[in-house]
């Protein structure tokens, strides 16, 4: 049911017209509509039918023409609660709302159709019965006309002045101040080659103005005459608002998450070269164009780099003429916020280089800007940082740049690295070559060497996006950027950029690097892409190629000092922080420290290689980093062997062997053992020879040969007892029924340990003693062993000596009888190991926690 109050009161119900005849049903029926959905009294409906009488009427008399009424429109129309009467319809049911909402939305010609007169203009003629009626008409009187200027606007816009001069001249008629009219008026004039009327036009409204009011036409109209008096050649064509930006990106892929924060206010948009801020910042622009009805603004600043001539460009697109546009660089700045004050635009000012070039185009209108920067110089403003591409982005990236069909995209993303330019050039290059698969272009680029003359694509290559930004840098940067191309490791710590030349603020503001996050060390981390690196090793000259191997063995040196206070050797010489510190710089560097290990034997220096290898292996041992522990030691063997260094092969033999023991590989373990052994015999290496035959006995206790192992223990205890040595005897005469011996001989390793600093060993021979006493049913001092384990574990900060402490902790608590405690201790010990990839630990826990609560279930079901 629709209710027409424009015009002569109506109401239609689809084909039915249901309009009321009687007066007062016509008047009740307007009040309803002009306060829908508000509830009504029966007194309030009394004052608003008869407004200029005393309330005299009846309540029955109002309520009777409610009746009636309703009977005409229906009772779930009109509905009553408590005594009120409301007029129950949706805003789309009444005309005066859908033409609001109408000229709101821009629909002007749907909008214009609803236009029949007057509001209520057969109920309420003179518009004195009732204040609202007044109200209402001057309203939908400003709407109507604001309507009709844009309707005309946009005709104008198309082409269409000659056919729109007759409405224009009866309007200018009947609203002879009413400026935008006259400047449409004018324009329509002038584009039909009536300047000189165009021109008189605008004098008489200025006489009108003068002279009765003594004010000049506003500044939009002054400046139109003036583009008209120098017969400004724009204003003969009109191309509507202008659009500059460039086409859309139609393969646009992810982000999306970051559409919505691009557009609105002023933005910056940042990040690393080629990771696609331009087709971010195009795209939204483009998905957000309706908000911006007098146009979007572009400018490339790597093209027109002086603010002065944009500000001209800008100035023109946006209608002043060219002799308007002052000379200096502020009155420019000045005359660009006046045009933009009073328009909904956008600016995009894409690859921008430096705050120098973007503050004088700042206007009230939301600004996107683009640049490798982050421009932090910029107040007020948000910033959105865009790295490369997930990889399933990445992939669907690529199927739509080439097709579906073309086999696996897994291989050529990863060699992109999710580089959005890297793969669009890829892409490029696929849809080039029909015949071509996805695999074969990846194995064409597998290569590094060749990586950057294969990805190109016509005159788009990967390799000028880096270029760029290389040759604005200074020669220092330059520099630094070719020492961090020799590093392989994926990110780096700020030490290292700052033992490299220290420049590299300058590189992440070039975009040639990024800045990572901050490690749990507290250190910034940057992060080199891999085509980033590729590029700055071609860049590489003689120079820096000859101090590769000095840099590496510089930061090898670095990483020794701080590896070493992992593990101190010779008594206490550091406090427990500095233990803890250098593990959390341990576990901050740890894939630099691998990935400088691979390095140092790439680049020939073989001791450096194998000093640092093999120093990072307890910290490797420790949080069970198994498959980086296997990486070091193959490459740390291979650079022995190039040596022929007995004593390192030997090293580095042991520690495999520890490698397998950790991953209970008994034999293989045995068998790297017995050859590290030979190899320290050999070099008269007897200490070594002593800690390699301690290993084999704890490997032979596992085996289950206790025999062999106590002989073997035994065998290498030197004249001043060996602390870990005592500690794998103890675990064998514990495993064969001893168990007073193995108290003697665990509490004996524990007190060595603690003398010499050695924390980590401590808390293995404590947790190891307290499982031992708890089988002996000593549970007090087997609480206490596990308990100082626990809070040595927790100010190391080691959570898998953690884990084992608290797990030790809960078989104590079991055997107390406290069930529930003990269930609870072992779930988060298990939870702890998990997270650290400890599947053996794992599986410990969850089975004492599984068989704790089964043994809690009855006990529980009996004291209920």
């Amino acid at each position: 049911m629709e209710f027409r109050i424009m015009g002569p009161l109506e109401v239609r119900d689809g084909a039915h017209d249901r309009t009321p005849t009687a007066p007062k049903h016509r008047d009740l029926l307007a009040m309803f509509v002009l306060n829908a959905r508000r509830p009504l009294t029966v007194g309030r409906l009394r004052a608003l039918l008869w407004p200029r009488e005393g309330g005299d009427r009846s309540d029955s008399l109002v309520r009777g023409y409610i009746g009636q009424l309703r009977r005409l429109v229906g009772k779930d129309v009109i509905t009553t609660t408590s005594g009120s009467y409301t007029l129950a319809v949706d805003p789309g049911q009444i005309d005066v709302e859908c033409f609001r909402t109408l000229v709101e939305r821009g629909d002007y010609d749907e909008a214009l159709r609803l236009w029949r007169g007057p509001a209520l203009e057969d109920v309420d003629p003179a518009g004195e019965r009732w204040v609202e009626t007044g109200r209402l008409r001057a309203e939908l009187e400003e709407l109507r006309l604001l309507a009709i200027e844009r309707r005309l606007a946009r005709d104008l816009d198309a082409g269409r002045h000659r056919e729109i001069l007759s409405e224009l001249r009866r309007l200018v008629d009947l609203h002879s101040l009413w400026q935008r009219f006259r400047g449409l008026y004018m324009l329509a004039l002038y584009r039909s080659g009536r300047r000189v009327e165009a021109l008189e036009a605008y004098a008489a409204l200025r006489d009108s103005l003068d002279d009765g009011h003594a004010i000049e036409p506003d500044s939009e109209l002054q400046l139109l005459y003036h583009r008209m008096l120098h017969d400004d050649v724009s204003l003969h064509v009109s191309a509507g608002p202008p659009m500059l930006l460039p086409h859309d990106v139609a393969d646009f892929c992810g982000r999306h998450d970051l559409l919505d924060r691009v557009v609105g206010g002023h933005v910056v948009i940042h990040g690393a070269a080629g990771v696609g801020k331009s087709a971010l910042a195009v795209h939204a622009a483009w998905t957000r164009r309706e908000r911006f009805p007098d146009g979007i603004l572009y400018a490339d600043l790597r093209e027109t780099a002086e603010p002065a001539a944009v500000l001209e460009d800008f100035l023109r697109w946006l209608g002043c003429p060219a002799q308007a546009i002052p000379v200096g660089l502020d009155q420019r700045e000045r005359l660009l916020r006046t045009y933009a004050a009073n328009r909904r635009l956008l600016v995009l000012l894409d690859h921008a280089s430096s705050e120098a070039q973007v503050r004088p185009l700042l206007t009230a209108a939301p600004t996107v800007i683009t640049s490798r920067s982050a421009l932090g110089g910029l107040t007020g403003v948000g910033r959105v940082s865009v790295g490369v591409l997930d990889d399933e982005s990445a992939a669907e990236l690529l199927v739509k740049l080439v097709g579906p069909g073309r086999g696996d995209a897994s291989r050529l993303v990863r060699i992109c690295g999710g580089l959005p330019i890297a793969l669009r050039v890829a892409g490029s290059r696929l849809a080039a070559r029909p015949e071509w698969t996805v695999d074969y272009l990846a194995g064409l680029l597998e290569d590094e060497h060749g990586r950057l003359d294969r990805l190109h694509a016509g005159d788009q290559t990967v390799r000028s996006v880096f270029s760029v930004g290389y040759d604005a840098l200074a020669e220092p940067a330059r520099r630094t950027l070719r020492r961090l191309g020799a590093l392989s490791a994926p990110d780096f710590g700020d030490w290292v950029a700052a033992a490299l030349g220290d420049e590299a603020e300058a590189l992440v503001e070039a975009g040639l690097l990024e800045t990572h996050l901050i490690d749990v060390a507290g250190q910034v981390r940057y992060r080199l892409h891999g085509l980033t690196r590729l590029f700055a090793r071609e860049q590489q000259n003689a120079e820096t190629a000859a101090g590769v191997p000095a840099d590496l063995a510089m930061l090898a040196r670095t990483a020794r000092a701080r590896a070493a206070r992992f593990t101190p050797v010779s008594g206490p010489a550091f406090a427990t922080t500095d233990i803890r510190q250098s593990a959390e710089w341990l576990l901050a560097e740890r894939a630099f420290l691998v990935s400088l290990v691979a390095d140092l034997g790439r680049s020939g220096l073989d001791q450096d290689c194998l000093r640092l290898a093999h120093l990072l292996v307890p910290f490797l041992e420790r949080h069970r980093f198994l498959d980086d522990w296997r990486q070091c030691c193959a490459i740390a063997l291979a650079a022995a062997g190039r040596l022929g260094d007995l004593t390192g092969e030997a090293l580095i033999l042991r520690d495999e062997g520890d490698l397998h023991r950790a991953e209970r590989r008994w034999a293989l373990a045995h068998d790297r053992l017995r050859q590290a052994l030979t190899r320290f015999l050999a070099a008269g290496r007897a200490k070594d020879a002593a800690r390699t035959r301690r290993r084999l006995g704890q490997v032979q206790l596992e085996q289950g040969r206790l025999a062999e192992a106590e002989q073997t223990l035994t065998a290498c205890l030197p004249a001043h007892e060996d602390a870990e040595t005592l500690h794998a005897l103890g675990l064998v005469l514990h495993r064969t029924g001893r168990p007073a011996e193995a108290v003697a001989r665990l509490s004996a390793a524990a007190t060595l340990l603690a003398d010499a600093g050695d924390r980590h060993r401590r808390v293995d021979a404590l947790l190891d003693l307290s499982a031992v006493r708890l089988s002996g049913g000593d549970l007090g001092r087997a609480r206490g062993d596990a308990q100082t384990a626990r809070s040595i574990a927790v100010r190391l900060g080691d959570r898998l000596l953690s884990a084992r402490s608290l797990l030790a902790l809960a078989e104590v608590t079991r055997a107390e009888g406290d069930t529930g405690t003990a269930a609870e201790l072992a779930a988060r010990a298990a939870q702890t190991f998990r997270e650290l990839g400890d599947d053996d630990g794992a599986a410990r826990a969850d089975r004492l926690a599984r068989t704790t609560r089964t043994t809690t279930e009855p006990a529980n079901t009996r004291s209920s």
